[in-house]
């Protein structure tokens, strides 16, 4: 058996330990209680998928630019973070994912947390699920006002996960082939592919096909 301190499980967020979007509710607070943001961020989303896509990135990295938040403060966004992670979508995590941190914890275990959820939302989650760590999509200087610009950032999506995963590993002198990794789509099999232990839950046709080839563990979470 391995030693628990060279253990850690590294989980995705949206659709994996939580049955909603984050940031979607996220956004959805910001043009609720300024609903000038939403012909603004439309317009700045717009921009940015364009601007991506002439970069050549891939349509799926170039949709999720930050153009629905251009204009928002830090601040705001780590204030609405905090209450919509505690009111709104704490009772959205389902409590077979309560189950599984439990498990981690019991066998000594660290649960950290690895999403392109913005920062502040990650961190607010994270807070809620009691994690031992967190990765988010942000800058590491979080001040003034947003962009939508992701330029400076670290962003923890697709590939970008991995590296994230690997210098954590590192840092905590973990094993990751004793390791574990909870994902629900494609763009997480990147990171859970370099732990021992890959976990699908609530996965798509795709990864579900993926899963049962490599004899993955499939689990179905819901609220």
């Amino acid at each position: 058996m391995p030693m628990s301190h060279q253990v850690a499980a590294y989980f995705d967020l949206d659709g994996t330990l939580l049955d909603s979007s984050s940031e979607k509710t996220l956004t959805a607070q910001l043009a609720k209680r300024r609903p000038w943001r939403i012909p603004l961020g439309t317009v700045m989303w717009t921009i940015g998928l364009i601007g991506n896509l002439m970069r050549g990135r891939s349509f799926y990295d170039a949709a999720r630019n930050r153009g629905h938040f251009a204009l928002a403060s830090w601040q705001i966004l780590e204030q609405y973070s905090i209450q919509l992670a505690k009111e709104k979508l704490a009772p959205k995590i389902p409590n077979e994912a309560y189950e599984c941190l439990a498990w981690h914890r019991s066998q000594g275990h660290r649960c950290v947390l690895v999403t392109a959820t913005i920062a502040p939302m990650a961190e607010a989650m994270a807070e809620v699920l009691g994690m031992d760590a967190v990765y988010g999509c942000g800058p590491e200087i979080r001040q003034g006002i947003l962009s939508g610009s992701e330029f400076g950032w670290s962003v923890p999506r697709r590939k970008g996960k991995v590296p994230i995963v690997e210098e954590d590993a590192r840092q905590n002198n973990h094993d990751l082939d004793q390791c574990y990794g909870y994902g629900n789509t494609m763009a997480d099999t990147y990171f859970m592919q370099i732990t021992g232990n890959p976990v699908a839950v609530n996965p798509g046709a795709k990864m579900e096909k993926l899963a049962r080839d490599g004899n993955w563990p499939i689990k179905r979470w819901k609220v």
